[in-house]
Parts: C-alpha cells; structure tokens; sequence
C-alpha cells in the first residue's frame, strides 16, 4: 500500500546538498570528432552548490520501498537542469531514475532529451540525504538526512520546521518562527511530531530550549496551544514572570512545570501532568505559592501564608458517539485562581458526565457541583445548588416524506442546597434557590410539519403536549419558601406559524422580505411547573427569541395561555458583497395566564417587556455596505410610555491594518428590578498601523451614567502572520467590576500558517 508522504501536498521540494555529480554516459569518440560542441557537457559542478528537486508530490511505497516524485518534477545542480514526468527512487537497488520526457540543460544552454535516465553520483546521494520541503501552505521543513522507515516513520536529522518558509519577509526583514530539533521523528499513522532537543527562534533569534517534546500534529490548533512564557504587572502581585518548562513529553505522557516569578508575592509553583490514552486523556494541575504579601488583598480568607489549588479533569470516548469525563478543582479559597489569573472553565464546575450524540438524538447526563471563584466565603459555597442528577435527552424522528417529523424532548434535574440563596438589591429581595432537595421530571413530544403553497406561502403547524412531576421537600427555613410539595401537570400544545417570502431581483441587488406570524397555544395555567426556580432566572426578550415558542431558559418556567407574535425579516444582498438583515416584531398575550407577570422569587422577567400583555417591540439590524465595515445594532421599545427600554448599537472598520470598534449600552432604569438609575455606557477601540507588523492600539470605555471612566488601556502590537507578541496596560474605574486595578501584561503566540486550520504534513 501507498502511503503519502505529505499527504500528496501541493508543494516543491527542495533537496540542498554539499556536492552533487551528474553522470550522463556518452560516447568520449564523438565528442572528440567535433560532431558537437567542446562546452557540450563538460562544466564542472561546484561541490558546494546547492541541488533542488521540485515536484507535485512525493509517495513513499512501504512495502515496494519505493520513493516516487511525480508531476513536473525538476533537478537543478549549479547550473544543470534535469526535468522530465517522475523521478523514482528504489531504496533496494539504490537506482534513481527519471522517466518520461525527460530534458538536460547544461550550463551553456546545450540540451539533450530522452524518455528515461539513470541518474547517479552526488546528485543521487543529494536525494537520499538532504533535504528541504516547501509545503502549499508556505511551510518548511529543512534537514541533514532522511529516513523512510517501512514502520511507517519518517526520521529526519538535524532538522528545522518554519511555517513562514525562509522566514524573512520581501525586504529581507527576518519574520515569524521557527523549531530546530537534533532529530525529528514524523508518524505516518497517526500525524504525530517527535522532537529531541528542539530550540525556538523568533524572529531568527534563538529563545527557549527543551530536551524533549511531542505533539500531536503540527496543526494550527497544536500550534497555538503549545504554551508560552507570559509576562505581566497588576496591583496585587506586583510584576509577574511565567515561564512553563515542558519537563517530559512523549506521545502518551506530557509533564509541564510553570514557575511564576511575583516582585510581590514571592515564587508561585505550578506543575501539570497530562496522561492520554488511545480513547482519551486525564489532566492534573497542581499550584501553590507563600504570599509575601497578604495585605494585597482585602479578602479575609486571602490573607494568608500558603494558598494553592489542585485541579482535575479528563475525557474518554469508551464507544462509538459516547463521551464520558470529569472535572474536580480543590483550593484553599476560592479567590486564589482569580486572584492569581489561574482561573481556567472547568474550575466553576466539580462533575461526571456522560455524552451521545448522534444524527438525530442527543443524550447528557451530568452530576454537578458548582463552585463560585472570587471574594466568596466558604459558608456561601453552600448556597450553590447541586444537580443530583441532570439528565437531557432530545431525538428528532423523520417520518415518511410529506408527514413531517416528530421531535421528543426529556429532562430530570435533580438539585440540592444546603443554604438559601437570596441577595437584596436596591430594596428588591431576590431568591435563587432554596435550601433542600429537589427533583423535576419533564417530557414533551410534538409533531410539524410545512407546507409550501402557491406563491410561496409557507405553513408549519406544530401539535404536541408537555408532562412534569415535581417534588421539593420544604427544607428552607424561608418563611416565602413553598413547603413539601408534589406536582403533576400536564400541558396541550398547539402552533402555527405561517410565512410569506417575497423575494425581489434588480440585477445587482436581491431583496427578501419575509412578513411572520405565530399562533402559540399552552393550555396550562400553571407557570412555575418546576415548584422553586433553579434553572429559568435567565432571560432577555430580543431579535433572537421573537418567534420561539417557548421562551424561558430552562425547564422550571413555561409560557402559558394563547400567544401572538408578530413581525418580519428583511434581508438585501449586494452585488458589492455587502447586506443588510433587519429582524423586527412584537408578542401580545391573546388570552390565559400571561407567565411573564407570574411572581417569581428570582424576578426572572421583572422589566423584560413581555410581563405586560402587548409586549415591548424589539428590532435587530445587522449588516455592511462597504468592505471592512460592519454595523450590527438592537433595540428594545416600550411602546405603552413609549421609550427605550434596551439598547446595543455597535460597529467595526478593518482595512490596511486601521481599525476601529465603537460599541453603545443601554438599559433603562427598573424600580421593580432593584435597578434605579440607568445603565448607560460607550466604548471605543482604535488600532493605527506604525510600521509594516507593528500596531499601536487603545481602548477607552465611559460609564454615562455615573460619568466615570469604566477602563482604558493600550499597547503596542506585532503581528506577521506566523508570530504574534505585544505589551499592554489597562486601568478600571471605580465602577468597574474589578474597580480601580492597573495592569500590564506581555504577550506571545505562535500561529500556524496565515489563514490555515490544517495540520502541516511532512
């Protein structure tokens, strides 16, 4: 069997020796008869001169031990030129041979063509030993020596991987990276890159040094998760030195220490063992440092000697569409990982979880406890709820053409809490959860299916129904908290939602104008089907849930009564590229319970616009006239007072390194949501090219209503393509989430080649 060495890439090689011969046999008789030139031939090849070979593609038969060059392949060696169709080296016999159509130039421009011919000399060892590769990407791969192992390896000696080729840029500036290795070792199975003693360059400059290292692939996702050094400054570590050393690294094991040097707060150790296996992987993380600074921080729980964290996860693929794993984080308090900018996702959330998904069903189960990072109090770890379970199923059926489909959804969340979650803001009581346990069940079904009519009316009936059981034990000592309660319910669901697309075509424009319109139907007047609250406190009315059918967050709300909405979409395209999508409409309750002006502990639509029977309008606009230009905007109408509810207007521009982002928010004052004064706040952020590569950027955002500044920062950036690296400061105002901190911080990244999210395959 084949095996592509290079995945058959579109690329030239180029093979550089220090001497090359190239032996053509002739006649000495003939030459001497004068028949043909005396320079025929006969300039010497300079054994320093460097020999090339470009080609298509470059095969390596495993079992035939037969290297190929196919497609245009040409020899170049100080002067000589040899092309011809492929180029066939046999690793058995040692034979090089070009066939078909095969042209020789000589330094004095003398030819000679045939169909086949041996090549031998120091032109064929210049194939067998050194080498360059220039993949389509623009990468390249330089070495001593290679070897084709029949175990499907390639090994490469004394070898160099640049993304950015030659690395120096039109004005012979040396740009982007490069790793250079004493061996290198590919796996033709499974895309992995061995390194011994690999070296990183920047900008040709030689920086960081490891004994070992290897990576899955050299993909640009690879490329940009290997890790590092970063630097950086803020109030309460002082300047901050993090350099991560990859200790130990193979295909299964990867051991990484990071120690962080803190003018403040002394030496912080991190070290991360990472474990992977054929279906999966594990990871443990482990930090800790002695504060020679416990008055930086006003947190209590802060302000101690030793402070550390130890953080776990994993992820197997057991079977084909099933995914299970974990995470576990443990720390001595839980602002260590904010404070020490060590805070990454999994650290939220303590779980066990397994996945299915396939074509058409999707099933999740998960055991989850939450943990809230930051100034928080281990007595407030308490009031975060458990899910003890949550499990999610959902399946799409298809039926036969023209019945439509049927689409099955199930949830059972399970919660426990050991305190009551409530806050007062502004004078408004909130409750998030209630102390005890917990459990709700709920499955719906339902039927659509869409029908096109003349003239390109479009009809999507909807037919279903919804059932939950409930049950909360009444643990909380809240005297609001609903008692030991058991609920059953079952909710008829009934929709259409009707269409008429009109489309329109003036030979450089296309114009789509779409009038919508839905009938919704929940025959419950039970909103709260959940009993407590855990899951629904989230909710925006906007552009995005206009025309949903059911519009809270979670399973513990639902929409009740008989529901309108309406509005429409229009949409032009450009013949420029650009367009416009603006999205508008309105919700009106038509009769039964209205679920928005239910009481709900955690105030969940209190303000949204849709507690009142004619909801609030909502529009979003999104679109661009002019190439790197990009506006996009949402409002958010009360149309009873009338006023501005809610509003997000923004826009970018990017051209020639320019480029500039303006971004407006607001959020009208709400009494009954404990919000007395307006959210008003604008930003703007510039970027301004100094010299090819290099950036000065600022930002600067303003709290209207407070007037006082929110953040600004700026910086100074580089960016070729293949390196990225940058300083940059920042200041928060006093109301800012993180009020009055300075930071600097000191970036660098490695990428892939420009634009490129495949692996680079040698």
């Amino acid at each position: 069997m084949t095996k592509s060495w290079g995945a058959k890439i579109r690329a030239s090689l180029r093979l550089a020796c220090a001497s090359a011969t190239l032996c053509l046999v002739a006649t000495p008789a003939v030459f001497a008869q004068g028949l043909i030139p005396v320079d025929f031939f006969n300039a010497p090849i300079n054994p320093s001169a460097p020999t090339a070979v470009e080609a298509a593609t470059l095969a390596f038969d495993a079992k035939s031990n037969v290297i190929t060059a196919t497609g245009n392949v040409v020899l170049k060696a100080d002067g000589y030129t040899l092309s011809g169709n492929n180029l066939v080296y046999n690793r058995v016999t040692r034979d090089l041979r070009m066939t078909g159509n095969v042209s020789v130039r000589d330094p004095s421009g003398n030819v000679m063509e045939s169909q086949d011919l041996n090549v031998t000399g120091g032109l064929k060892q210049a194939f067998i030993n050194a080498m360059t590769i220039t993949a389509y990407d623009g990468s390249r791969i330089t070495a001593d020596s290679a070897d084709y192992s029949q175990a499907l390896q390639t090994l490469l000696n004394n070898v160099t991987y640049a993304p950015c080729g030659e690395c120096v840029d039109a004005k012979g500036r040396k740009i982007g990276w490069s790793v250079h290795a004493t061996t290198g070792t590919k796996n033709e199975v499974d895309n992995s890159v061995t390194l011994e003693q690999p070296s990183l360059a920047l900008l040709g400059i030689p920086v960081f040094w490891l004994p070992y290292l290897w990576l899955p692939d050299l993909s640009a996702n690879t490329v940009a998760s290997i890790q590092m050094p970063n630097f950086s400054y803020s109030d309460k570590t002082g300047g901050r030195a993090e350099i991560p050393i990859t200790a130990y690294s193979s295909r299964w094991t990867d051991i990484i220490l990071t120690p962080t040097l803190m003018s403040r707060q002394g030496l912080l150790v991190g070290a991360e063992w990472i474990q992977r296996f054929e279906f999966g992987a594990i990871r443990v993380k482990a930090s800790g440092l002695y504060q020679l600074d416990q008055t930086a921080f006003s947190f209590p729980e802060a302000q101690r000697d030793w402070r550390g964290a130890i953080q776990t996860s994993g992820e197997f693929t057991p079977a084909q569409d099933w995914t299970v794993g974990w995470s576990y984080t443990a720390f001595t308090d839980a602002a260590y990982l904010p404070d020490y900018n060590l805070t990454v996702g999994k650290s939220s959330v303590d779980e066990i979880y397994a996945t299915n998904l396939t074509n058409n069903t999707f099933i999740d189960a998960r055991v989850q406890h939450f943990n809230l990072l930051g100034d928080v109090y281990a007595a407030d770890q308490e009031k975060q709820g458990e899910t003890l379970p949550t499990v999610r199923f959902d399946h799409v059926e298809e039926l036969a053409p023209g019945f439509g489909r049927i689409d099955i959804s199930a949830k059972l969340l399970g919660v426990q809490r050991q305190r009551d979650a409530t806050s007062v803001v502004n004078g408004v009581p909130y409750s998030f959860g209630y102390a005890g346990n917990k459990q709700h069940a709920s499955l719906q079904a339902g039927w659509q299916k869409q029908w096109i009519g003349a003239g390109g009316f479009v009809a999507t009936p909807y037919l279903g129904g919804r059932a939950d059981v409930a049950y909360y034990d009444g643990n909380s000592p809240d005297p609001v908290a609903p008692g030991e309660t058991t609920l059953w319910s079952a909710t008829p669901i009934a929709a259409m939602d009707v269409r008429f697309p009109m489309a329109a075509n003036d030979g450089s424009t296309v114009h789509l104008i779409e009038p919508i319109g839905q009938l919704v139907y929940r025959g419950s007047g039970n909103t709260a089907v959940g009993i407590t609250n855990d899951d629904a406190q989230s909710f925006v009315f906007d552009d995005t849930n206009l025309f949903s059918y059911n519009r809270f967050s979670g399973s513990d709300r639902q929409e009740t009564g008989l529901r309108a909405n309406i509005g429409g979409r229009y949409q032009a395209n450009f013949a420029n590229g650009g367009y416009v999508e603006v999205i508008a409409g309105q919700s009106f309750q038509l009769a039964g319970a209205n679920a928005f002006a239910a009481a709900d502990p955690s105030n969940t639509a209190v303000g949204s616009g849709m507690d009142v029977d004619a909801s609030y309008a909502v529009l979003g606009a999104y679109g661009s006239f002019v190439e790197g230009v990009k506006f996009g905007g949402k409002l958010q109408i009360d149309t009873g007072t009338p006023r501005v509810a809610r509003a997000g207007l923004g826009a970018s521009f990017e051209s020639n390194g320019y480029s500039a982002v303006l971004d407006y928010r607001y959020i009208a004052d709400s009494a009954a949501a404990g919000v007395p004064q307006a959210q008003h706040e604008a930003g703007a952020e510039v970027g301004v090219p100094i010299t090819e590569y290099w950036t000065i950027k600022g930002s600067a955002y303003w709290d209207l209503a407070t007037n006082n500044m929110l953040e600004v920062g700026g910086g100074l950036f580089y960016d070729d393509g293949y390196l990225r690296f940058g300083a940059s400061a920042a200041r928060t105002g006093p109301t800012h989430t993180t009020a009055n901190d300075t930071r600097f911080t000191g970036t660098i990244r490695l990428l892939a080649p420009a634009g490129l999210d495949v692996g680079h395959q040698y």
